[in-house]
């Protein structure tokens, strides 16, 4: 079965590279992350945009508006990416640039860290990128649910807080990372609801493969569970893995686990697509 992994990172983040070490055991690297889409049969996948101007300093305030990839000198040539906003660096000269970004044949979105950045979706700051994604059809990713960081803001990361952006721009696609989770039953009916909202599955379990079989032995995934049973569009879900928080082969089993077999092909493969129109002529058959 074909695989697209549909969050990822690829940035210089102290986290990140503590989380690969510490946690889940990972090469966080140009080879390491090619080394297991090969072993695994992904074929593309799409990254986060984030950057940090100091060690361990993100959520940044001071990183520019948009936010893109340093991890290496390149990227894969089956990686696409969502240049990530900082909603304090949204001077016309900022929005210029993220203009520029878009009309990149790798660039197949746009990034906002609600929670990270304390400003709700629906805030008007945020009009001006939802603008450009009409322009240029593509989605709108929005981090939400827990923060992977303790300097973020719950609030602002609730999913419930997309309904309102996502009834306000019809003509724009946008994705909840993350399913929202904790709070993964509202998520579930903000995708149930709008037809322009979708999610993805990705960080919902940070670690090693033993980390996941030590959840399943315990009550930790009936909120999971319950929600997508709720929403019952898994035509509207996508596998990604948050890497490098988890290895790919690990949570390839794990979703394939939760998902019903005759949707396995929507969800690690045909929606990406649908989603991302640019990932397309970037994925390595």
């Amino acid at each position: 079965m074909k695989i697209i992994d549909a969050h990822v990172h690829f940035s210089e983040i102290a986290s990140f590279h503590d989380t690969a070490k510490r946690l889940s055991n990972l090469s966080y690297s140009y080879d390491g992350l090619l080394q297991e889409w090969r072993e695994h049969h992904v074929v593309g996948g799409v990254a986060m945009g984030v950057t940090e101007t100091v060690h361990n300093g993100f959520p940044d305030y001071q990183s520019n508006t948009p936010m893109g990839l340093d991890l290496a000198a390149s990227i894969p040539k089956n990686l696409v990416y969502c240049p990530g906003i900082n909603p304090f660096k949204m001077e016309e000269q900022n929005l210029q640039k993220l203009e520029l970004e878009l009309l990149r044949p790798d660039v197949a979105g746009i990034k906002i860290y609600l929670g990270y950045y304390p400003i709700f979706a629906y805030d008007e700051i945020y009009t001006p990128v939802y603008r450009l994604a009409a322009k240029y059809n593509v989605p709108v990713v929005f981090h939400t649910g827990d923060t992977y960081s303790e300097r973020g803001l719950l609030k602002y990361s609730h999913p419930l807080t997309l309904d309102e952006v996502a009834v306000k721009n019809r003509d724009v696609t946008f994705v909840m990372a993350h399913f929202g989770d904790p709070w993964v039953l509202d998520g579930a009916e903000v995708v149930y609801k709008n037809r322009n909202m979708y999610a993805d599955l990705s960080g919902l379990i940070i670690g090693t493969e033993a980390e996941i079989d030590r959840h399943r032995r315990t009550r930790f995934l009936n909120h999971l569970l319950h929600a997508l049973d709720y929403c019952d569009h898994y035509e509207k879900l996508m596998f990604g893995t948050d890497w490098p928080l988890i290895g790919v082969g690990a949570y390839i089993d794990f979703i394939k686990g939760i998902i019903p077999e005759e949707f396995h092909h929507d969800v690690f493969y045909q929606t990406a697509l649908k989603v991302f129109p640019k990932l397309k002529s970037n994925l390595i058959e």
